[in-house]
């Protein structure tokens, strides 16, 4: 029979195993982990505003050619999309001044695509760092969500041997998904840092980190909290449970 505290801790932990799952899952699919803010932004209306948006919708479109787009309208990039917005629109169908948001998606060759030392410029060498620091922050989130699910499998054995024993690996598995979140939060902030050191945002245009990105912060350390108590449940009950078949025995 489960003390009530261990089955306290189990229900807490799982609270807050399905929060930072759905925090993380939101996270990665939404576009505003970096965004920037120009209070002047250009009209559509003007010859080379209406090329660098076409540059900018483009799937060759290069690091430096929507970089420079997201300077200019308000832009927004994710792990998967970048998106720009603009006040006024040169499309017949929209009226003037109306709001427009347009979003591209990054191809999977373009997240494996090594980045230069120049933005832009293909013959400047390769820039290991960055490269690296861009895979890492797209891959690890994954990884992440993929233990946590395995973590859930695990669980749900558990219950349906009605040991706590399997908890123990629930736990390890939510620690090493905290630190894959971790890791892609800080390997994000890394790369956009050595990014703005190469390229940085014209004078006046404001960049911040956006919600998505604090959904991930925020993932983390409630995979953390959820890991310290599957795995406190699971050995605190093992060890009453022996000291309980013990004393019977004795």
């Amino acid at each position: 029979m489960m003390d009530n505290r261990f089955a306290t801790a189990l229900v807490i932990a799982c609270v807050l195993s399905l929060i930072s799952t759905i925090y993380m899952a939101a996270s990665i699919g939404t576009d505003f982990w970096y965004e920037y803010r120009n209070p002047s932004p250009p009209e559509n209306n003007s010859e080379p505003n209406k090329a660098s948006w076409e540059e900018f919708i483009s799937e060759d479109a290069d690091e430096k050619t929507y970089m420079d787009a997201l300077f200019q309208w308000n832009g927004t990039i994710g792990l998967w999309r970048r998106c720009i917005t603009t006040t006024e629109n040169s499309y017949w169908y929209n009226s003037p001044g109306e709001t427009v948001t347009k979003c591209i998606s990054f191809s999977l060759s373009d997240q494996f695509m090594e980045k230069y030392k120049e933005p832009g410029n293909h013959n400047s060498g390769s820039d290991l760092n960055r490269t690296y620091l861009w895979r890492l922050q797209f891959l690890l989130p994954f990884v992440s969500l993929g233990l946590m699910c395995f973590g859930a499998l695990i669980g749900l054995c558990a219950c349906a041997c009605r040991s706590l024993y399997p908890a123990i690996a629930t736990g390890v598995l939510h620690f090493l998904a905290g630190l894959c979140t971790l890791g892609s939060v800080c390997c994000y902030v890394a790369g956009i840092e050595l990014l703005h050191q190469k390229l940085p945002p014209p004078e006046g245009v404001q960049g911040q980190f956006g919600w998505s990105f604090c959904l991930a912060c925020v993932s983390a350390p409630l995979q953390f909290m959820a890991a310290a108590l599957f795995i406190w449940a699971a050995r605190t009950n093992r060890k009453e449970f022996t000291l309980l078949k013990a004393y019977r025995v004795a």
